[in-house]
Parts: C-alpha cells; structure tokens; sequence
C-alpha cells in the first residue's frame, strides 16, 4: 500500500484554500471600487442635475419678477378710463406665457428603479436625497401649478369668449369684460408671489443639498 505524504496533502490543501481566500478578497475589493466609482458617478450626475434645476429656478424667479411688475402696472388700468390703456396691451400678453419648471429627475429615477440607493450608507445624504426628490421638489410643483390652473381654466378661456384682436388693428383696446381680465390678472398676481416664495426656497434648498454632495465628492 502506497504510504501517503500527509503533510505534501495538507500544503496542497492550504495553497487551494489560500488562493480561493485571494481570488474571493479580489473580487469582493474589485466589486467594492465598481461600488465606490458608480457612486461617485450619481453623485456627479445628481449634482450635475440639481445646479441645472438651480438654474433654471433663477431664471424663473427673474421672469416671475418681472411678471409681477407688469401686474401691477396692468391692474390699475382695467376697467377704468385710463387715456394710457393701450399701454398695457403688450403687458398683458407678457404675463400670457407660462412659467415652467421641469425637475432633472432621470439620474434620481435610474438610481431609485436600479436598487442603487443601497450604495448611499450615509444615512443623512441618503435622506437629503430622497427629501429633495419628493418633499421639495412637490412643495415647488405645486406652486407652479397653480398658475398652471389659472392659465388653462380662466386665461385661455377670457381670449376665446372675451377678446376681439381685430380691434387692434384700428388702435382699439381689444379686451371686453375687463372686469373679469382684472380679476384674471389679480389671481395670476397672487400665484407670482407664491412662484417666488416656493422658487426662493427651492435655489436655497439646491445650494445646501449640492454642498453635502461636494464634501462627498472630495
């Protein structure tokens, strides 16, 4: 009978081990640096996303400015005999235009439907994330939808049924009913302070959330 060299078997057992503990902590440190860079890259791309929404919530907040201004300036005029109401024309298709605001959301969508939250351990940034995408960004929406309303269900409606831009061609005030065009353009009034109002707070919460996103990145 063959002697066997137990101890030749046993080194032999320990270099399989040993290297199966290697190539397992190989692969387990290289799944840990796709983690690291993949986070990164949301970060980056979140961060990317949100100065987009900054940006566009600073021009909104110009535009909405102005159109407040141009409000005021209309209302004094409606429905009285004002020798300067054909100066306000212009002004009232000015506040006409809608102000928008779409959220960049596909990189916060990609992250939510992928699983890829679990990459956030970060308890604060996790939920700094998740605050800005559905508690913020509802308060801002909701505010811009107002106006929305009062565009749809009031605005668009009084330019059916109450206007006559044909008069504009013989240099004639071409809104009827400016009772109700004044109480159109009061709403809308009120909607712009509440545009701002949300639209301020949203810059103030895009600087902070961009902030914690910096001092990961770095």
């Amino acid at each position: 009978m063959k002697k066997i060299n137990w101890r030749y078997a046993l080194g032999e057992t320990l270099i399989v081990i040993i290297g199966i503990t290697i190539a397992f902590s190989l692969n387990k440190y290289s799944e840990r640096l796709k983690d690291r860079d993949l986070r990164a890259a949301y970060l980056t791309n979140l961060k990317n996303d949100i100065q987009t929404d900054k940006k566009t919530l600073e021009n909104n907040l110009q535009t909405l400015t102005d159109f407040q201004k141009s409000t005021n300036e209309i209302i004094p005029h409606l429905n009285t005999d004002s020798p300067q109401k054909m100066s306000i024309i212009r002004k009232v298709f000015q506040i006409s235009n809608l102000v928008e605001f779409v959220p960049q959301d596909v990189t916060y969508n990609t992250l939510i439907n992928s699983g890829d939250l679990t990459l956030f351990e970060d308890l604060k940034l996790k939920s700094a994330i998740q605050k800005y995408y559905s508690a913020d960004l509802h308060t801002i929406l909701k505010a811009y939808e107002r106006q929305e309303i009062i565009h749809k269900e009031y605005l668009g409606k009084y330019y059916i049924y109450h206007a006559d831009f044909d008069k504009m061609r013989s240099n004639e005030f071409p809104f009827e009913d400016e009772k109700l065009l004044k109480r159109i353009v009061q709403s809308l009034a009120g909607s712009y302070k509440i545009q701002m109002d949300a639209t301020e707070k949203g810059i103030t919460q895009c600087d902070s959330i961009i902030a914690i996103f910096d001092r990961e990145l770095h």
